[in-house]
């Protein structure tokens, strides 16, 4: 692989360092959580959508509302509930009875953050209001298709142990996220700077707004810049159908076959591509590395992997298989 050119070294400096920034202010408000800081930004460049599954309380509604604080964007939050309706969510048409005509009420869908807040808490016909516009970025109301702000993302999130009253993401719908981003507990030194900075009844929640859209989009160009080896993309490649194999009893790990029913999509095989070439963009980096692979596909694959009812019963989970596999699959 040739040397890049000085230009475009320059500008991936830039962008690396304008988007460490972005890190720092979101951190001025959100302590710890670097992983889940630093996914949100691989998602932002890549365009990707991201679910953020944890417990209450982690901070997961907070850092999605900095990041959109600490980046001039629209920013849109849909509390989602068992009463909730498509409409709510896309916009309506409003009928003018003085006129006779109809208008339309754009929803909080036109927004380049949105937040899906417990986003299992509303029926399957609600969440597939959010298909459309995740997949083509538009929305459609009434009889005209209306295209989405550029650009945008939508980072849904929901609580892992609340089942009764939910309703489960359509496997359709799950696959359309790029990332699904597990949140964990602080560790005990972080959580007594929690203490100290939010015990209070007016916690100081400032940070400043350092990248704009305009910039965004153009980081999202650059991403396209970055060198992917075709040793890097066949280890892509096998990783993906490794998932695959697996359910068969083929391939690296045989011994998976009565845990795993489904393998990833096609769509894994892109996403996961995309999402290494963001995390080198975020180190400043022309090109992709099997460490960057190996860093964001748990995040990538661990929603596509559907689990035999026997693993659910001995509680292995996908994360456990993808492990396994990044163990087994090698490395360039």
């Amino acid at each position: 692989m040739s040397s890049p050119s000085p230009e475009l070294a320059a500008q991936l400096k830039a962008a690396a360092d304008h988007l460490a920034q972005v890190r720092t202010e979101v951190g001025k408000v959100i302590v710890g959580q670097r992983d889940l800081i630093y996914r949100l930004l691989v998602g932002l460049v890549a365009r990707g959508h991201i679910l953020l599954e944890g417990l209450p309380g982690l901070a997961k509604t907070a850092a999605v509302s900095c990041l959109a604080r600490a980046t001039h964007c629209q920013f849109a939050r849909i509390q989602f509930t068992p009463d909730l309706l498509p409409g709510d969510i896309t916009g309506t048409l409003i009928y003018d009875p003085i006129k006779g005509t109809y208008s339309t009420r754009q929803g909080p869908i036109f927004a380049n953050l949105v937040l899906a807040d417990e986003i299992n808490r509303a029926p399957s016909k609600v969440q597939s209001a959010l298909l459309e516009a995740m997949q083509e970025r538009q929305t459609t109301i009434g009889d005209k298709t209306w295209l989405l702000p550029d650009p945008f993302l939508v980072l849904a999130t929901q609580n892992p142990i609340e089942q009764e009253g939910t309703y489960p993401l359509p496997e359709a719908q799950m696959d359309r996220f790029m990332l699904k981003v597990i949140v964990g507990y602080p560790s005990a030194a972080e959580e007594l700077v929690i203490l100290d900075r939010m015990a209070s009844t007016r916690p100081d929640l400032s940070l400043n707004a350092v990248v704009s859209p305009e910039e965004i989009i153009e980081y999202q160009g650059l991403l396209n810049q970055i060198h992917v080896d075709s040793l890097i993309k066949d280890y892509v490649v096998r990783l993906v159908i490794a998932t695959r194999e697996a359910a068969t009893g083929k391939g690296v790990a045989p011994e998976l076959k009565r845990l795993v029913r489904i393998g990833a999509s096609p769509r894994a095989t892109i996403n996961l591509t995309l999402a290494a070439r963001a995390c080198a963009l975020l180190e400043g980096r022309d090109h992709v590395t099997p460490d960057d692979v190996k860093l964001i596909a748990p995040d990538v694959l661990r929603h596509r992997i559907l689990l035999t009812y026997e693993a659910e019963a001995e509680e292995v989970t996908t994360e456990s298989i993808v492990q396994t596999l990044l163990g087994k699959v090698k490395v360039p």
